[in-house]
């Protein structure tokens, strides 16, 4: 039997890369899934791969309105929410002195915005024995040359874990942070080539990148009994990166 068999779960970001790769580990596991993003042609492509225990909501972590719509979707068609991957993100690089007020509005929009409402909204449908999952990352924590907005918003994610820990006592839903380090996903790969890959990954102990999958099976763990009395905690799924 599946560890998330009968649970429903929201994946935002869900079209691609590690969202996709959680989507599709969670209905393996038994979960119907929600995902969630804003480009059609990602999601009808996600949806076809990952069969009939899949639904495609199209819209923006960063809009209100989208999110709305969003659960009132979840509350329709299945009534209430086990599961909740925040993982859409944003992140560019632009070095100190260079950096933009729009740049930070971009960052920060999706990153810490998009997570605090994502949550927020999904709270109604929530009861005892529901998991929060946010996506963080190795910036969040050892800081990136060029990223400052990215990694100041991922450093943010994990203090809201903590936060949130402390007023979901006595909810019975418990919130923790999955931080990938450098995951070759389909756009990772596309910017980084060949050689950036094998770059990025002779800088972890285990000398490679993530494959989303990896990530995926974390988030699937988090997500389930297997890790019941787990919440404010962090997961570094990094290759070793931020931990030496």
């Amino acid at each position: 039997m599946g560890k998330l068999r009968g649970k429903v779960a929201v994946v935002t970001g869900g079209a691609t890369g590690i969202g996709r790769a959680a989507a599709k580990r969670f209905i393996e596991e038994g979960a119907f899934v929600f995902i969630f993003g804003r480009r059609q042609d990602a999601l009808d492509a996600a949806v076809a791969d990952l069969g009939p225990n899949a639904r495609a909501v199209k819209g923006s972590v960063s809009d209100e309105a989208d999110l709305d719509r969003l659960y009132a979707e979840v509350k329709a068609e299945r009534g209430t929410l086990d599961i909740v991957f925040a993982n859409a993100g944003a992140g560019s690089p632009l070095p100190l002195g260079k950096i933009t007020a729009e740049h930070i509005d971009e960052t920060f929009d999706t990153n810490v915005k998009g997570t605090i409402f994502t949550v927020q909204r999904a709270l109604p449908l929530m009861g005892p024995g529901g998991s929060i999952i946010l996506t963080g990352s190795s910036a969040g924590t050892t800081g990136a040359p060029g990223f400052s907005a990215y990694s100041a918003s991922k450093a943010a994610v994990r203090n809201l874990a903590r936060t949130w820990a402390e007023d979901l006592k006595g909810t019975g839903i418990r919130v923790n942070v999955l931080s990938p380090g450098a995951t070759a996903t389909e756009l990772a790969k596309e910017a980084l080539g060949e050689e950036g890959q094998r770059a990025y990954g002779a800088m972890t102990p285990l000398q490679r990148m993530a494959d989303p999958a990896e990530i995926g099976a974390v988030a699937a763990f988090l997500a389930s009994d297997d890790s019941s009395f787990m919440t404010a905690s962090e997961v570094a799924v990094d290759g070793g990166l931020a931990q030496l």
